[in-house]
C-alpha cells in the first residue's frame, strides 16, 4: 500500500475545519442603536445626579431640623436696676437647671457681633444695641418645652422670651418633604422617557425587520421568543448604556465632593462618598425598563401583525 493511501485512510490525519460560529439572530440597527444608546447614557446621568443631589438635600434639611430641634434661643430684657450681661448671666444658671437641657449660656457682645456681621456689617456693628442673648443645648433624649424654660424663667424673675425655632424647624421640615416629593417625580418621568424610547426603537427595529421576522416564525419561533430576542439585546444595550452614563455623574459627583472638604460642595448640599451607591441603582432601573418596554412593544406588535 502505498504511504498516501494509507494518509488517506487514517482518521488521525483528516483535517476537520471549523464549526462556523452561529451569529446573532436579529441583525443589528449600528446606527440607531449608537443613538438610543447615548439617550439611554444622558437619562441615566441625569437620573443618578438627581439621586445623588436628591439623598444631599434631604440630608441637610433633616440635619437643619435636627440642629434646631437641640437648641433654644432666650432673648433677656434687663431690669431697671440690673444690666444687660447680669441678666443674661441669672437667665444661664436658671436654665442649667432644668431636666432636659444640657448646657445653657450667655452670648457676650462679640459673639452677637459675629453672628449678625454677615447680615449688617461689620461697620454699624459698634453703634447697634443687640439684644441679650442666651443659648439653650437642649437634651437629645427629652428636650424641655418651651412653656418649661419660660416657667424657669419666670420663677427666677426675669422677662424674658424664648424662641425654640418651632416655626424655622416647620418650613424645614416641610422643605425635606418637597425635596423628597420632587426626586420621586424626576425618577418616574426619567423612567417614562426611557420608556418610551426604548419603545419606539424596539417598534421601529421590528419594522425595519419585518421579512426577518416572518421568517423565525415560519420556522416554528413562537411570538414569545422573537420578543425574549428583542428584550434581551435592548436589556444589555440599556444596561451598558446606563452604567456609562452613571459612572459619569459618580465621577462628577466624587469631584465635587473632593473638593468641597468636609461638607461637601457646600454646607447646604453636602455630599458624601456612600451617596455614589446610588449610581448602581440607575442602570439596574434603566436595563429592566428596557426589558419591560422592549418585550409588551414586542409582544403587542406580534399579536396584530396578522
Amino acid at each position: 500500500m502505498s504511504p498516501s493511501g494509507a494518509s488517506a485512510n487514517n482518521p488521525s490525519n483528516v483535517i476537520r475545519k471549523p464549526m462556523p460560529v452561529p451569529g446573532p439572530l436579529l441583525p443589528r440597527e449600528r446606527s440607531g442603536e449608537r443613538w438610543l444608546a447615548a439617550v439611554i447614557a444622558v437619562l441615566c446621568f441625569l437620573a443618578s445626579l438627581a439621586a445623588i443631589g436628591a439623598l444631599a438635600a434631604d440630608r441637610a434639611a433633616h440635619g437643619w431640623a435636627r440642629e434646631l430641634r437641640g437648641e433654644a434661643t432666650v432673648q433677656v430684657r434687663p431690669r431697671v436696676d440690673e444690666t444687660g450681661p447680669t441678666a443674661a448671666g441669672r437667665a444661664a444658671e436658671a436654665l442649667s437647671g432644668v431636666k432636659g437641657v444640657e448646657e445653657a449660656y450667655a452670648l457676650d457682645r462679640k459673639a452677637s457681633e459675629r453672628l449678625l456681621a454677615p447680615w449688617v456689617g461689620e461697620a454699624v456693628l459698634p453703634d447697634l444695641p443687640l439684644p441679650y442673648l442666651v443659648v439653650v443645648r437642649l437634651s437629645a433624649d427629652a428636650p424641655a418645652s418651651a412653656p418649661t424654660l419660660s416657667r424657669a424663667l419666670a420663677e427666677a424673675g426675669l422677662d424674658a422670651t424664648v424662641d425654640d425655632h418651632s416655626l424655622w424647624r416647620g418650613e424645614v421640615e416641610r422643605a425635606a418633604g418637597i425635596v423628597t416629593a420632587l426626586a420621586i417625580a424626576a425618577f418616574v418621568l426619567i423612567a417614562g422617557a426611557m420608556a418610551a424610547v426604548i419603545a419606539y426603537a424596539t417598534r421601529s427595529g421590528m419594522e425595519a425587520q419585518a421579512e426577518i421576522i416572518e421568517t423565525l416564525s415560519l420556522n416554528g419561533a413562537s411570538d414569545r421568543h422573537v420578543a425574549g430576542l428583542y428584550q434581551g439585546r435592548f436589556g444589555k444595550l440599556a444596561l451598558v448604556s446606563g452604567v456609562g452614563g452613571s459612572l459619569v455623574a459618580g465621577l462628577a459627583m466624587a469631584v465635587m465632593r473632593l473638593v468641597g472638604g468636609t461638607a461637601g460642595v457646600t454646607p447646604a448640599l453636602p455630599v458624601r462618598f456612600l451617596d455614589l451607591v446610588a449610581i448602581v441603582v440607575c442602570p439596574l432601573l434603566a436595563a429592566l425598563t428596557a426589558v419591560v418596554a422592549a418585550r409588551l412593544t414586542a409582544l403587542a406588535k406580534l399579536s396584530g401583525r396578522g
